[in-house]
C-alpha cells in the first residue's frame, strides 16, 4: 500500500477501495512504514562529494569555479482548502506551493524545501532554508548560482559576470 500511495500519489479513499482497509488503517501504515524508512534513510542514503566532476562537466563549470550548483524555486499546483486559498494564490493567479530545488554541477538534488505557500517569494523561502536546523549548508568560499529572483549575498550569485571573462561558443 505504501508504494501504491507513493507511486501513484492516490488518497486514503481510493486505497480503501482497492485493498478493503479502513482509512484510518491505511493511515497509520503508511505512517509506520514512512517512519521505519526515515530511521534507515542514514543507511543507505550515501551523498556524494559534488566536487568530483570529469571530462565534459567539468568542462561546462570551468567558468565558475567556486560555484557548487545552482538553485531556483519552483511552483507546483495544488489543492487546498478554500479559507487557505489567497496564501497560496501566487503572482500569476495560480494555487501553488513554492519548492526550493538545489542541484549541484552534476545535476543530482543535494537540498529541497518544499510547502511553502505560493505567495511566498523566492528569497523568503531562502531565508528559511538557511535557518533550518536542516539547513542548507554553504561551504566557506564557495556559492550558488541563482536567478533574479534572490539578492546577492553570502554563498549565493545571481552577478557571475564579475567572474566570466570570456564566453566561447561551443
Amino acid at each position: 500500500m505504501f508504494l501504491h500511495i507513493l507511486a501513484h500519489n492516490l488518497k486514503y479513499r481510493v486505497v480503501h477501495f482497492t485493498y478493503y482497509r479502513s482509512k484510518e488503517t491505511i493511515s497509520r501504515q503508511f505512517n509506520n512504514v514512512l517512519r521505519a524508512v526515515m530511521k534507515v534513510s542514514g543507511e543507505y542514503l550515501k551523498f556524494q562529494d559534488h566536487n568530483n566532476l570529469e571530462g565534459s562537466e567539468a568542462y561546462k563549470w570551468r567558468w565558475f569555479q567556486n560555484s557548487i550548483g545552482a538553485l531556483d524555486g519552483t511552483h507546483i499546483p495544488v489543492t487546498v482548502a478554500a479559507e487557505d486559498k489567497p496564501r497560496y494564490r501566487n503572482r500569476k493567479g495560480d494555487i501553488s506551493t513554492n519548492v526550493l530545488g538545489v542541484c549541484g554541477p552534476d545535476l543530482k538534488f543535494i537540498y529541497v524545501l518544499p510547502g511553502w505557500e505560493g505567495s511566498a517569494g523566492d528569497s523568503r523561502v531562502l531565508r528559511d532554508a538557511l535557518r533550518r536546523q536542516n539547513h542548507l549548508q554553504i561551504p566557506n568560499g564557495k556559492y550558488f548560482l541563482v536567478d533574479a529572483g534572490y539578492t546577492n549575498g553570502p554563498g549565493y550569485t545571481s552577478n557571475v559576470a564579475n567572474e566570466v571573462t570570456t564566453i566561447q561558443v561551443s
